[in-house]
């Protein structure tokens, strides 16, 4: 009989595949308050420039509000984005929203500032949950953890405003040719593949608004990539899930593989030796590549700088 059986083959490939996946890892969780010094680097380094931060609170817009009336109209046609009294008509952000903004029904609680005139579809909104899911797993914003009630509310409210406010779209990164853009700006081009009609760029956001946010959340944890970069870490969330995925499905296979190698070995005997010796073998294969993958932990901490048996 072959010392290597395809039973201790299979087990050993169980016990080491984590150590020898392709080598994928999660991307590493912080304290809000060890990415961001500020209120300020929140807002801007979390959304890839997408925001601006405001020190003058009158040219800047909120994200969240009380008033029977959008308050963000206003600041639109102070800084020039509508026409005096005009307020916005058209969503053009593209995704998940509506083309234009209307109204919504009374079980529109979530997100229910914008309930009389909202770019986003009750369905889409409708809970908590539904906001961070929106988009995949790669971008669920707790991702390193559940999250402080209030620090989770500052995300919330974020949701809401990107999907249903309707001055969120005078900040498109690429512009639609029916809006007016500011000096610089780049018109979306359907055949470039870089641009997207989701994406905003450089909107005000008032300073106390992001000072709040960082209060709320600064003992929380987020992912670090990038500088807290929101889309860096959903990208390598994204390799690092697939990677997880097909790890997942390869121990699936053996498993199977393993389970009809257990059903041959209890009805067959290998080259005259009875099952009681096979299991024999496959007990020592399996202690030996346990042994193998505590090496390669212990190896892989080294190189991270974290030994496992470093002095008292």
């Amino acid at each position: 009989m072959s010392f290597t059986h395809p039973l201790g083959t299979i087990l050993c490939l169980l016990v080491t595949q984590g150590n020898f996946a392709d080598g994928k890892a999660a991307p590493q969780c912080k304290r809000f308050d060890e990415i961001y010094a500020t209120g300020k680097e929140l807002c801007e380094n979390m959304w890839d420039g997408a925001f601006v931060y405001e020190p003058v609170e009158s040219k800047g817009y909120t994200q969240w509000f009380f008033d029977a009336v959008n308050p963000n109209d206003a600041t639109a046609r102070a800084l020039g984005k509508l026409g005096a009294g005009a307020t916005a008509d058209t969503c053009h952000l593209s995704y998940l929203h509506k083309d234009t903004p209307g109204p919504e029904p009374d079980t529109f609680t979530e997100c229910h500032p914008w309930k009389s005139k909202a770019c986003c579809a009750h369905k889409t909104v409708e809970t908590r949950d539904k906001l961070n899911e929106a988009y995949g797993k790669e971008y669920h914003w707790d991702r390193c953890g559940a999250l402080s009630f209030e620090c989770d509310r500052f995300f919330v409210q974020e949701a809401c405003f990107y999907e249903c406010d309707p001055n969120a779209g005078l900040y498109r990164k690429y512009h639609p040719t029916t809006v007016s853009t500011r000096p610089g700006a780049t018109l979306y081009n359907a055949s470039d593949e870089s641009h997207n009609q989701w994406q905003m760029h450089g909107m005000p956001i008032k300073a106390s608004y992001c000072d709040a946010w960082f209060t709320a959340c600064r003992k929380d944890k987020f992912c670090a990539s990038a500088g807290g970069d929101y889309f860096s870490c959903g990208a390598e969330y994204k390799v690092f899930d697939e990677a997880a995925k097909q790890a997942e499905i390869l121990k699936n296979k053996t498993l199977a593989a393993l389970q009809v190698e257990i059903q041959i070995a209890k009805t067959t005997e290998d080259d005259g030796l009875g099952v009681g010796i096979i299991v024999a073998f496959v007990a020592a294969g399996v202690v030996g590549c346990a042994l193998l993958g505590l090496v390669c932990c212990i190896v892989k901490r080294e190189k991270a700088g974290k030994p496992m048996f470093g002095r008292l």
